[in-house]
């Protein structure tokens, strides 16, 4: 059985990526970060190593020994490390970010991706074997959005997408043309909360990816939670990139927001 290295990050990306790469007949060797990746990932992985963030550069001796050649960066990691004074005052993580020109999320990221390649890994799409999980482009909910809120999702699409390129934020949201929240650091469930706190109801909110987005990490992602937070603040529509987002518990996501009258497209 042909072995792949994941890269754990935060909640459930990285378990589905996992268990679909098992359904597939892979086995996974999972470098876990400690207080970022949920303990499920041993359910899936048929190793388990668990590294402090710090020790960052141990994953390239683990695969090493593990004689992997191909690796995936699943999953979130938590970007309030950033201003963790302890991790930061980590020798190996200063000099990870003494080559950075900034800490947004793709650069970080990609510095990563540059480190495993240059150490002779091939870095895979984080949408391999999820393909089920990213929605082609059509309203995925029985409720078909108003034209108003087409015009909300047109206008936020252009602004979401010229965000995204600047590494801002992948989210926003806008209700009557008028941009209410941006994501930024914080995520897009905040975002969501925030758009509710101005609103009271009816917000759109918008999720794409970069303009050149990296298929191999940081993509955009909803789920199951993020239609449960748009309920709450009795939001009108989620619309999507479509092809570029992974949309986990999709078939629950949308039973659930057509018995709220919640639109969910794809565009």
């Amino acid at each position: 059985m042909e072995r792949i290295g994941l890269i754990s990050g935060n909640r459930r990306f990285p378990l589905i990526f996992a268990q679909q790469a098992v359904n597939k007949g892979y086995q996974i060797v999972a470098l876990a970060i400690k207080g970022n990746t949920s303990g499920s990932i041993a359910n899936f992985a048929d190793k388990v190593y668990w590294i402090d963030i710090r020790e960052f550069s141990k994953m390239f001796d683990i695969f090493k020994a593990e004689k992997i050649k191909k690796v995936a960066m699943v999953g979130q990691i938590n970007p309030r490390y950033l201003f963790n004074k302890k991790i930061m005052a980590s020798q190996e993580i200063n000099s990870l970010f003494s080559e950075l020109k900034d800490r947004r999320a793709n650069s970080i990221f990609g510095l990563i991706a540059k480190r495993l390649s240059e150490r002779g890994f091939e870095l895979l799409d984080s949408t391999t074997f999820m393909d089920e999980y990213i929605p082609s482009p059509g309203v995925l909910t029985l409720l078909r959005p108003s034209p108003e809120i087409w015009q909300d999702v047109n206008f936020g699409l252009e602004l979401a997408r010229k965000i995204a390129d600047l590494d801002i934020g992948l989210s926003l949201a806008v209700q009557n043309k008028a941009i209410v929240a941006v994501e930024a650091l914080e995520g897009t469930d905040s975002l969501i909360r925030r758009a509710g706190r101005i609103t009271r109801r009816g917000a759109v909110v918008i999720k794409v990816s970069r303009p050149n987005q990296d298929m191999r990490f940081d993509l955009p992602l909803v789920g199951l939670n993020t239609v449960k937070n748009l309920i709450r603040i009795k939001a009108s529509c989620l619309a999507i990139e479509a092809k570029k987002t992974i949309f986990l518990d999709k078939e629950f996501a949308i039973k659930l927001a057509d018995r709220h009258h919640l639109s969910i497209v794809a565009v």
